[in-house]
């Protein structure tokens, strides 16, 4: 960590182990460090800075597990030149990267809790750090419950792993799509509608949520209707990160700065400004 401290805007060289498709429009990067530097660990929730020398840079949340650092793993959907770019990279091609930056999911908050997680559409991907912690420790947790929406089946991320999730005795999950197409026989409707019956105690629930920012708004509102308390939410907001370490101001967010008192923000703290667009 003092190293990258050291030299915040330095790019450390790190080589694609793996490039992986998730959906249509979103892969999933592996990457290990290509000069021999120690990539400091990561809290779930952070992200880093990904640089594509001569294209651009661009923040992407972690969505490998934090107790297995490397080799390191980023999700992202393809809708910009960078990460368009980055989606035709193959094994062994380079790329830099800063960091980890960023506040985290407060895992150790919800001990002793259950854990709601509501995710929607490539909102998994920083959210499936937490979900690893909260595994690696369940004992210290109660009843963890993940609500994920996806706009098609065919957009459902990390399909494998939420059904080996599926499957543990230990552990609920329901999906939604928006749409359903082929042979889905599943829940259809936007994931705010799986709250209402979902298996927690919203008495004792900590909630991590994260997604476009109408679907977290709808979101909030659907658990505070359950009777979760809003200090109990935390959501995760992504507008307009640039350096990283709030130098530029490009993601200033009322008095606060997305990339370095964010992303992850207790609902109470950003309740009034994400009723705001572009401040």
């Amino acid at each position: 960590m003092a190293e990258t401290l050291s030299h915040p805007m330095l790019p450390h060289p790190y080589v694609i182990r793996q490039v992986r498709k998730e959906t249509p429009d979103t892969f999933t990067l592996e990457l290990e460090p290509d000069d021999g530097h120690h990539h400091p660990a990561f809290a779930p929730g952070q992200f880093n800075m990904l640089y594509l020398f001569g294209v651009g840079e661009i923040p992407i949340s972690i969505s490998g597990d934090p107790t297995r650092p490397l080799p390191l793993v980023h999700t992202t959907r393809a809708v910009g030149v960078v990460t368009n770019a980055m989606r035709a990279l193959k094994r062994g091609q380079a790329l830099g990267v800063r960091g980890p930056f960023g506040t985290h999911w407060p895992v150790e908050k919800a001990e002793g809790q259950d854990v709601l997680i509501v995710a929607g559409g490539i909102g998994l991907a920083p959210l499936r750090p937490a979900m690893y912690a909260i595994l690696a420790q369940r004992e210290k947790f109660g009843k963890v419950v993940l609500l994920y929406g996806a706009r098609t089946p065919s957009d459902i991320l990390f399909r494998r792993q939420l059904e080996q999730w599926r499957a543990q005795f230990d552990l609920e999950v329901y999906v939604s799509v928006d749409r359903a197409t082929g042979a889905w026989r599943g829940n259809v409707g936007v994931v705010t509608k799986l709250i209402p019956k979902a298996p927690f105690d919203p008495r004792n629930t900590v909630a991590f949520v994260c997604g476009p920012e109408v679907m977290m708004r709808f979101t909030v509102a659907e658990l505070e209707k359950r009777g979760v308390l809003s200090r109990q939410i935390f959501v995760s907001m992504e507008r307009n990160m640039k350096c990283g370490i709030g130098w530029c101001g490009h993601c200033q967010f009322g008095p606060a700065f997305v990339c370095k008192d964010g992303p992850v923000f207790p609902y109470t703290e950003v309740k009034e400004l994400m009723t705001r667009w572009e401040i």
